[in-house]
């Protein structure tokens, strides 16, 4: 399941040309957002804001043979985690050594209190900050009661 927040969100954001694209994927037969974000490590919520004009706000429209970005030029973190069962924020922040500004500046996705993290979310974990475009919180608000199963 992707994060549907992450995709809406995404007319809202600037993103960098397909020319900067520093790593590419090819849609497999079967393939999720979250599973692709999963086998070439890059955040869901990355991988959704690179391919805003091609991936809908369902990821339902990937299609076998589609080559999509996994990351452009200064923003392509590749050091992540996948979300399971029982994970928190707090988890996350002292597993990975990351500041909860660092957290929440390469995920703004997830939430204020860390509520709307789902079993399979691709989360960047690295310590640097990848200053993505800012992120419009109260379009979170308007669409949390979507992401299902959260942890």
């Amino acid at each position: 399941m992707l994060a549907r927040l992450a995709l809406a969100a995404l007319p809202l954001l600037s993103v960098a040309l397909a020319a900067d694209c520093t790593r590419n994927a090819t849609v497999q037969s079967g393939d999720t957002c979250d599973s692709i974000s999963n086998k070439y490590g890059a955040s869901t919520f990355q991988l959704a804001l690179v391919n805003e004009a091609d991936i809908d706000e369902n990821c339902e429209n990937l299609q076998p043979g589609e080559t999509i970005c996994l990351g452009v030029a200064g923003q392509d973190c590749t050091k992540v985690y996948t979300v399971k069962s029982g994970d928190t924020c707090e988890w996350l922040m002292a597993t990975y050594g990351m500041s909860n500004t660092t957290l929440w500046s390469n995920n703004p996705q997830i939430d204020p209190e860390c509520t709307n993290i789902y079993i399979g979310e691709v989360l960047c974990v690295d310590t640097k900050s990848y200053n993505y475009p800012s992120y419009n919180q109260s379009l979170y608000e308007a669409m949390a009661y979507t992401y299902l199963p959260y942890c």
